[in-house]
């Protein structure tokens, strides 16, 4: 499926997702569940047409990039389709990162603006204020501080934005894709691609329809959240509830039996939690679910299985990445294969190659490519990284695949070293180099370990300065160590002391003789 087979040339993501629901008599629907409020989508119209107007007013013209450090909360709606809507760019960015993080997405992005939320100033403020291109912050949500209110400058702003004539194929937002090495890549998207993605996940798979109300544990600033809690049930006029708080396995429970969800969107290790948690099925409503979702790393099918068995609802697996937009492999309602991604989603080809890019027999393992309307432009600013993930109109997501006689696609792990924890991706090479920075460790390699649930985290092997100085107290200094420093889900669960690390002959530390 291409963009260009149902959408025109000229083309606003925000007036199709946004403007279209008022236009077609949805305004007096709740658009968007936020704690005791309810914005109907006359609300969400209103909110968005005056951040649009507000951006406009700081100076913020066509392809002008907007950092966005928000909460899933109404600011958060607001900023990305009112800058979408005004042709400026906006960059949702991950809220559990660091100062050092948000100074490195400043920089890169050039950033005219930064719209924030009020709980996330601490972390963000110094990066704020060293910004070199950033010439206005909106505070959202709380005291701003020596910044300005967002909420004062949408009040005063117009509440009438018509839509900028942008084309489908202009820039529309970007997301940040973390690597192996380096700092983190932009994935520029364009205006088309989040309509191909509802095109095709959303209607063909999950089947969303305007009497679903959504919830998704995953946030805003993740694709997959974006997609889950934003995008899709607006293509279609449903409800989403936003929850602007971290998601324990007890608070995900009562938000299901609070706000009635009929989809439900989490990743593998969040459905591990919630069954851990005792006596759920009978302490919380869980009967309004018609489908759970899971993505950000494959599904064990223990957990699947169990889950069903529990909760009498399904969960269907697949596989998406920033750069793709969202999901292109997944099981389907009542036809799921449990511990495989699925089949491909209806508009996406995929393809399983060897290092030289030739295909491979089915059922061997190889590269797994992928093509669909929905793949990122480029990488901003990293051409070299371009070249090397995107073929013409496939892309490689760096993951290794095999599929069976039957279609269904296996993961088989990465072909670099990146893990997976949680649903967000964690470079070892990060890790690493924070553990060396303890006065006490002379090397380190981090890896990736199952734990009980075959949910992979990471884990530590330490060489130290003073290797008679191992102990389990030094262990748990050196976790804290790093949570202190660099995103706390981060953290090796697990460290091992040794005397020497497996090396090559180039001093190149083996991470796979350590994996296994």
């Amino acid at each position: 499926m291409n963009a260009s087979d149902f959408l025109p040339a000229q083309f606003n993501a925000a007036a199709w997702f946004v403007d279209k629901n008022v236009a077609e008599g949805r305004g007096a629907k709740p658009a968007f569940l936020y704690e005791d409020r309810t914005l109907t989508y006359a609300d969400a119209h209103e909110l968005v047409n005056r951040t649009g107007n507000a951006l406009r007013e700081l100076g913020v013209e066509m392809e002008h990039r907007v950092l966005m450090l928000c909460l899933d909360a109404p600011e958060f709606i607001g900023t990305f389709w009112g800058a979408i809507k005004i042709g400026a760019v906006p960059v949702p960015v991950n809220t559990l990162m660091r100062t050092t993080d948000y100074r490195y997405f400043l920089e890169d992005s050039r950033a005219r603006v930064a719209v924030v939320s009020a709980p996330l100033l601490a972390e963000a403020a110094p990066a704020l204020v060293e910004a070199k291109h950033l010439k206005h912050v909106l505070i959202a949500g709380g005291s701003h501080g020596p910044f300005m209110s967002y909420e004062d400058r949408i009040a005063r702003a117009s509440a009438t934005l018509e839509a900028a004539p942008t084309s489908r194929d202009d820039a529309a937002f970007w997301q940040y894709s973390s690597g192996s090495t380096g700092f983190p890549k932009g994935a520029v998207h364009l205006h088309h691609d989040m309509a191909v993605c509802c095109e095709t996940y959303g209607k063909q798979v999950l089947g969303i329809q305007p009497t679903d109300r959504v919830f998704s544990a995953a946030k805003l600033f993740f694709a997959y959240g974006l997609g889950n809690a934003c995008f899709f049930p607006m293509s279609v006029g449903a409800q989403s509830v936003l929850y602007p708080h971290r998601p324990t396995p007890e608070s995900v429970f009562e938000i299901i039996a609070r706000y009635r969800p009929t989809l439900f969107f989490g990743v593998p290790t969040l459905y591990a939690g919630m069954l851990a948690v005792k006596e759920a099925e009978a302490r919380f409503d869980t009967a309004s679910l018609r489908l759970c979702v899971s993505a950000g790393e494959a599904l064990p099918d223990a957990i699947y299985t169990r889950w069903r068995e529990r909760f009498r609802v399904e969960i269907i697996d697949g596989i998406g990445t920033t750069e793709i937009g969202h999901i292109f492999i997944s099981n389907r309602p009542g036809l799921a294969r449990p511990g495989s991604s699925g089949l491909p989603v209806p508009g996406y080809e995929l393809a399983i190659v060897d290092d030289e890019g030739r295909s491979v027999p089915s059922g061997e393992i190889g590269n797994l490519r992928v093509k669909g309307d929905s793949t990122m432009a480029y990488y901003w600013n990293k051409h070299e990284k371009t070249k090397a993930t995107l073929f013409g109109a496939w892309i490689q997501t760096g993951d290794k695949y095999y599929a069976d006689e039957d279609g269904y696609f296996w993961y088989c792990g990465r072909s670099d070293d990146m893990l997976k924890v949680g649903g967000i991706w964690v470079s070892p090479v990060e890790v690493e180099a924070t553990l060396v920075r303890h006065p006490a460790v002379l090397e380190a390699a981090v890896v990736g370990q199952e734990d009980t649930d075959r949910l992979v985290k990471p884990k530590a092997v330490i060489v130290l300065k003073e290797p008679w100085k191992a102990s389990e107290e030094l262990a748990n200094e050196l976790k804290t160590f790093v949570k202190d420093k660099i995103a706390p889900y981060k953290y090796p669960r697990w460290i091992e002391f040794a005397g020497e690390l497996p090396k090559t002959a180039t001093g190149k530390i083996q991470r796979f003789k350590l994996r296994r």
